[in-house]
C-alpha cells in the first residue's frame, strides 16, 4: 500500500482549554420514535417499572453523556408544558405542527427528569417564546425549581415530586428565525425576547444560566445579523449562545464530505470572533460561549421524511418512524472529525448535543422486543467521551493536503489531543482523510517526555457505505489495533478514525 508521511506535535504548553464535559451531551425531542418507542414503551420486555426502556438506559450510560437538552427542537415551538404533568389519564391529545403528528404527552417534565437521573444526566430546558412566551417560562422555572409556597411549586408537589428538580440550564426557544417555525421571528423581535425572558428567569432564580438561540444556521439568510442583533440587546443576560449545524453527502463524494469540517471549524471561530467583537462593542464583562446544541451528519432519509410531512393529510400518526438515518462508515468518519474539532475549540464550546439520541438521527437505535443496535456513529462518541475529558491540547501538524469539490488545502490527517484530569494519561484523537493511502506518522510529544502507548482503537471499514442494521449489527466495528512499539512512530490506515492512548511515565 501507498503511504503518505505527515508529524504531529503535542507539547504541555500547547493548552487549549479545560475541556467542559457537557460538550458530550446530546439531544432528545418529542419527535418520532425518539421517546415513545424509543427510551419509553412500557409494553417492551426491557421495559423497567417506569415503562422506560432498560437497555437504552444502559446504551445511554455507556455513552456518559452529561446533559440532555429537551423536549426540543421545533417541538416546542407549540408545547404546552402543562399537558405533560399531573394524573397521565388526563393528559390531553394535542397535534405537533412542527412534525404533523399527535402528542400524548405520556412523558412530560416529571418523567423527563426521572429518565434524566437513572441516566446520570442533567437537563437542559427548552421553554416555549414562539406562540407563549415570557409568563409560560416563569412558571416552567418556578414549577420546576422552587421547593414550594407558590401556585406552581406546590402543583409539582401534588403530583409526587416534593423535592425541586433544580433545573441549572435554559434555553430560550429554538430556531426562531426559521421559515418552518410556528411563531417565527425577526432577528429583534427575537432578541428583545430572549433579553426580557433571560432577565425575569434570572431575577426568579439566580442560580440558572440561559442559552439564548442562535439562528437555524450558517446557511440561512439571517446568520450573523441574527446572532449580533441578539448579542447587542441580550448580552447582560444569556450565558450561551446555541448554534446548529448539519452536513450531507448526497452527491457522495467522500473526501468532500471529510473536508466539511473545516467548515464546521471555521463556523465555530466566526461566532467566537463575533461574540468578541459585540464585548468589546457593548463595553461588556460577561462571558458568552458557544452551545453547539445540534450537530451531525443528516442527509438519508430527509427529501422523504419531509415529503411525507408535507402531504399528510388530516390523519397525523402517533410516533412514526421519522429522521431514523442509516448512518454509514464515512457518516462516523465525519462524526469522529466534528468532535475533534470541538475539542479543538472547547475554549469556546462549553456545552454541544449530538442530535439526537434515540432512532432520531441517533447512535443508538431500537426496535420491538428489546431489540437494540447500534449506529456506526456510537463508536467515535463513546470513545471521545470516555477519553476525551481533561484538557484539550492543541497539536501543530504537518501533513499532505488535497483539494475537493469545495476546498482546497485540506489536510489528510487532523488531530487532537486530551491530557486527562489526573495527568496520567495523554489521548490523541486523529483522521486519516486519505482515500487509499496510509499516513506514516511522526510523533513528537515534547515535554509530555518517555510515554508509551496502551491502546489504539480505529474504526476502518473498506466499504465507506456499510451500515449496521438489526440483521446485521456488526458490520461496522471498531479493532483494537497493535501498539506501536516506539511511541514516536505511528501508522494509520486509509479512511480511518482512531483514538490512541498514552501512559506518561
Amino acid at each position: 500500500m501507498m503511504s503518505n508521511k505527515a508529524r504531529f506535535v503535542f507539547d504541555k504548553d500547547y493548552v487549549i482549554s479545560k475541556i467542559d464535559n457537557r460538550i458530550y451531551g446530546s439531544f432528545v425531542e418529542n419527535l418520532g420514535r425518539c421517546v415513545y418507542g424509543g427510551l419509553y414503551d412500557p409494553e417492551d420486555p426491557t421495559a423497567d417499572s417506569d415503562g422506560f426502556r432498560q437497555d437504552v438506559i444502559d446504551a445511554v450510560n455507556e455513552l456518559n453523556v452529561p446533559m440532555i437538552r429537551l423536549p426540543g427542537g421545533n417541538f416546542v415551538a407549540t408545547y404546552v408544558w402543562e399537558d405533560g404533568v399531573g394524573p397521565r389519564d388526563t393528559r390531553p391529545r394535542k397535534p405537533d405542527l412542527a412534525w404533523k403528528c399527535i402528542e400524548t404527552n405520556q412523558i412530560g417534565t416529571n418523567e423527563y427528569m426521572d429518565w434524566l437521573n437513572k441516566v446520570g444526566a442533567e437537563a437542559m430546558m427548552t421553554v416555549n417564546v414562539g406562540t407563549r412566551g415570557i409568563l409560560d417560562a416563569l412558571n416552567l422555572l418556578d414549577y420546576c425549581n422552587r421547593e414550594s409556597g407558590t401556585y406552581y411549586s406546590d402543583l409539582r408537589v401534588s403530583h409526587g415530586y416534593k423535592k425541586p428538580h433544580r433545573i441549572k440550564t435554559w434555553a430560550i426557544g429554538n430556531e426562531l428565525d426559521g421559515v418552518w417555525q410556528v411563531g417565527q421571528q425577526t432577528p429583534f423581535e427575537y432578541a428583545r425576547v430572549a433579553r426580557e425572558t433571560a432577565k425575569a428567569m434570572k431575577r426568579q432564580d439566580g442560580s440558572i444560566q440561559v442559552v439564548a438561540a442562535g439562528s437555524a444556521g450558517q446557511e440561512y439568510p439571517t446568520f450573523g445579523e441574527w446572532e449580533q442583533t441578539l448579542i447587542q440587546e441580550a448580552h447582560p443576560f444569556i450565558d450561551y449562545l446555541s448554534l446548529h449545524q448539519y452536513y450531507l453527502n448526497v452527491e457522495q463524494d467522500t473526501a468532500n464530505f471529510l473536508a466539511k469540517t473545516l467548515a464546521f471549524d471555521d463556523y465555530i471561530k466566526s461566532i467566537g470572533s463575533l461574540i468578541d467583537y459585540m464585548k468589546v462593542k457593548n463595553k461588556s464583562k460577561n462571558d458568552i460561549h458557544i452551545s453547539l446544541d445540534e450537530w451531525n451528519v443528516w442527509y438519508h432519509t430527509r427529501k422523504d421524511d419531509m415529503a411525507s410531512i408535507r402531504d399528510r393529510g388530516e390523519d397525523w400518526p402517533i410516533a412514526p418512524k421519522l429522521l431514523e438515518e442509516p448512518y454509514n462508515f464515512e457518516d462516523a468518519l465525519v462524526a469522529g472529525a466534528m468532535l475533534i474539532a470541538l475539542l479543538r475549540n472547547s475554549d469556546r464550546v462549553k456545552i454541544a448535543a449530538y442530535a439526537q439520541l434515540v432512532n432520531v438521527l441517533a447512535p443508538i437505535m431500537t426496535d420491538k422486543n428489546g431489540q437494540l443496535w447500534k449506529n456506526t456513529i456510537f463508536y467515535p462518541i463513546y470513545y471521545t467521551s470516555k477519553y476525551g475529558r481533561g484538557t484539550a491540547i492543541q497539536g501543530v501538524i504537518e501533513s499532505p493536503k488535497y483539494d475537493s469539490r469545495d476546498f482546497t488545502d485540506v489536510p489528510l490527517l487532523d488531530a487532537v489531543a486530551v491530557l486527562n484530569e489526573d495527568e496520567t494519561e495523554l489521548t490523541v484523537f486523529a483522521i486519516n482523510k486519505s482515500l487509499k493511502e496510509r499516513l506514516d506518522i511522526q510523533c513528537d510529544f515534547r515535554s509530555f517526555g518517555q510515554l508509551d502507548m496502551i491502546q489504539h482503537i480505529a474504526l476502518e471499514n473498506s466499504d465507506v457505505y456499510a451500515v449496521n442494521t438489526l440483521a446485521d449489527p456488526k458490520r461496522v466495528l471498531p479493532t483494537e489495533k497493535e501498539r506501536a512499539k516506539e511511541a514516536g512512530q505511528l501508522s494509520l490506515e486509509p479512511l480511518s478514525w482512531n483514538m490512541l492512548r498514552y501512559r506518561i511515565k
